[in-house]
């Protein structure tokens, strides 16, 4: 049986450290404790000790991973057991999510001081733990959370080139003038010249409009961004001009599933079921050329039965059709805005408990640490996508267009020039 190297002989382990008399005996004193905890903790999840080979075992370990644990005595390094199936949480050592918790208690709080608190507030307060909360002690938690938000929110965008671009919004209530208002949270997120996907800009303003986009992307343009060859978003006429207007050479990729619901409004309910299955049928192509020929085939199908549906396909073929400049590995992360989609879900499972924020500082608060903690999973969890397609994407974009500009050159002004 192997022995588990976090098993602590108290004699031996209280002799040698005395004899040691280390200048940090309590610090070691307490991280070996920790350790010791945690493992047996795991154990039990297991089913069997560590190393031990029993009928009983559930689960087994794959490895650890750090976190950072503040104590009287100085910060320390606590490696937490993985689990090969689930996952561990010492949820008694360390705080899971803490900013975003703590930004939705100073929310709760700013309704509760304000006065706006309903029966539901009041048991989500209860929920929290918070009993009593005064001015001074908001104000200081809100102080700190912004400095954090705001630090993300602007800082330096240099791990480009970011090759893919995604940008969706979704709506909020804020109390406002003594009404309740909707606004509108712009989100962009990207993915940097190392396959991991970035929050890159989050903004609130009155009204999903070209002048909001325009803010979000010159804003992100100064921070740094750049190399932006595709942009996938719904078809918002503002988010598109201002997309055209601040990112040069990018093209645009109309997400997909949008697009299905947009020609659904404009094909009758009857016949909607085989025009669908034909639309689906564009995207299930094995590659480029064939994708061009499905498509001019559903054309051709449609122009008998439904002109107008045809027409309405035909116009955003170019759109709904950008992905195919880039390598088939990647269509399905590219083609839609279903990955923002789900982000979307997220900050929704965060901002639903408080459903009507004070203010837009409160909203902002609660979403930008909603994103940052979400910014964090992605840069410690696996590429989204591989470096070696993201090289291909970038030149397979060059060879298009340096395609295109050889098939402008070929016009008959040209050939008798």
């Amino acid at each position: 049986m192997t022995v588990d190297p976090n098993s602590i002989d108290l004699p031996t382990f209280m002799t040698e450290h005395l004899a040691r008399a280390e200048p940090d005996l309590l610090r070691t004193m307490l991280s070996t404790f920790v350790q010791a905890l945690m493992s047996a903790e795991a154990d039990a999840i297991c089913g069997a000790g560590y190393g031990e080979r029993s009928p009983e075992r559930t689960n087994s370990r794959n490895g650890y991973r750090t976190r950072d644990f503040d104590t009287r005595t100085g910060t320390m390094e606590v490696a937490i057991p993985k689990l090969r199936e689930g996952s561990y949480f010492p949820d008694w050592l360390l705080e899971r999510r803490r900013r975003a918790e703590r930004a939705l208690t100073t929310v709760v709080a700013t309704c509760y001081l304000l006065g706006v608190s309903t029966r539901r507030m009041e048991k989500l307060v209860e929920t929290l733990g918070i009993t009593r909360l005064s001015k001074s002690q908001v104000s200081v938690m809100a102080k700190e959370l912004d400095a954090h938000v705001e630090d993300f929110r602007t800082r330096p965008l240099d791990a480009g080139p970011y090759t893919f671009l995604a940008a969706d919004a979704l709506t909020m209530k804020v109390r406002e003038g003594g009404r309740v208002v909707n606004t509108h949270v712009l989100v962009a997120t990207g993915v940097n010249a190392d396959g991991h996907r970035e929050i890159l800009g989050v903004d609130i303003c009155s009204a999903e409009s070209e002048a909001g986009w325009l803010t979000l992307f010159r804003g992100l343009n100064a921070r740094g961004l750049s190399g932006v060859k595709l942009v996938t978003s719904d078809a918002h006429s503002g988010l598109v001009a201002a997309m055209t207007a601040t990112l040069d050479g990018a093209a645009w990729q109309r997400c997909r599933t949008h697009y299905a619901a947009n020609l659904m409004s404009a094909t009758p309910k009857s016949s909607w079921g085989w025009v669908k299955a034909m639309l689906h049928s564009i995207y299930d192509q094995p590659d480029t050329k064939a994708v061009h020929a499905q498509f001019d085939r559903v054309i051709d199908t449609l122009d008998e039965k439904l002109p107008a549906v045809a027409e309405h396909l035909e116009e955003a073929r170019a759109d709904i059709l950008a992905f195919t400049a880039f390598p088939k590995e990647i269509w399905r992360q590219i083609w839609s805005n279903n990955p923002n989609e789900r982000l979307n879900r997220e900050i929704r499972r965060r901002t639903d408990v408080v459903g009507i924020f004070p203010d837009r500082n409160s909203a902002i608060r609660l979403i930008g640490a909603v994103l940052a903690e979400q910014h964090d999973d992605w840069a410690e969890g696996r590429r989204y996508l591989g470096l070696d397609v993201l090289a291909r994407s970038r030149i397979a974009l060059i060879n298009t267009n340096e395609t295109t500009d050889q098939k402008e050159d070929l016009t008959p002004a040209a050939l008798t020039a």
